[in-house]
């Protein structure tokens, strides 16, 4: 059965672990994202190697190596996978959910939580032994109290800002100073600045520097050099853009993507930028 038609099911075991890729080079598939859908049953969606996108109606969440991805039950939400990505679906019946997060978001994978997502693929997915029912209490307590990664670009929503952050994401490397981008929206920039920062909680500096963080780590998954992926995003020389980087994700690029493994703490940077 696919990952879909398990997490639709009210029967079954309370908790169903699939083990699942996606091959970048059937076609297009990698840049077709899925359609507009719900679940029936909360998702842990994680992510051993590629990179994926969730998009939800409040912003676009990014998920790189050992992350995981929380949507909640019923959260409508379309996927985009950004390379051949391979990882896990951890599939909860509403019941396990009431103690989790009602928002999705990104979480870290710790070693713990990891081993077990892992175990689980080989448990039945009709019951639960007594033994695995208790490895699926720690798996949640796990879930949720996961730290919680900054890697979600929050969407405005006032038509103004909407235009103005459609076209950033549009145009990455775009060199518009402040004012510029003000009169995409018919704002100032003053509005500009108060505006975003209260619809979302950054500052447009930041969320400007996240939407590219988005892009360049799409461009990274892809096999794009860090050369081009800097030129892309407007940068003067591939420096500036390992250190902002490098800030962000607590790694250079080429170690994050060859390494796999978060760095701790990585990402704690990113409401600074």
């Amino acid at each position: 059965m696919r990952v879909r038609d398990f997490s639709e099911r009210t029967s079954g075991a309370a908790l169903i672990t699939c083990q699942w890729s996606h091959d970048a080079h059937e076609g297009d598939k990698a840049q077709k994202p899925y359609r507009w859908h719900h679940h029936l049953r909360g998702q842990l969606l994680c992510i051993q190697s590629g990179l994926a996108q969730i998009k939800t109606r409040a912003g676009t969440w990014i998920l790189p190596p050992y992350r995981a991805g929380w949507i909640p039950p019923g959260a409508l939400h379309s996927v985009l996978f950004c390379s051949t990505v391979s990882g896990y679906s951890v599939l909860l019946q509403p019941q396990l959910c009431e103690v989790l997060p009602d928002q999705p978001r990104v979480l870290g994978l710790n070693p713990l939580l990891e081993a077990m997502v892992s175990r689980s693929t080989a448990w039945s997915k009709e019951q639960l032994t007594p033994e695995n029912q208790r490895i699926a209490a720690v798996m949640t307590d796990e879930i949720r109290s996961a730290v919680t990664e900054k890697l979600y670009l929050p969407m405005p929503t006032d038509p103004r800002l909407v235009r103005v952050a459609e076209s950033v994401l549009s145009h990455p490397g775009s060199q518009n100073n402040i004012e510029q981008w003000a009169e995409v929206g018919a704002l100032s920039a003053r509005s500009l600045r108060r505006l975003m920062l209260a619809e979302t909680g950054l500052s447009f500096a930041q969320w400007r520097k996240l939407a590219q963080l988005n892009h360049a780590l799409a461009l990274l998954a892809q096999g794009e050099t860090v050369g081009n992926v800097a030129f892309a995003l407007g940068y003067a020389t591939p420096s500036n853009f390992i250190a902002m980087f490098k800030k962000a994700m607590g790694d250079s690029p080429a170690r994050y993507f060859s390494c796999g493994k978060p760095v701790q703490n990585a990402t704690r940077s990113l409401g600074g930028l």
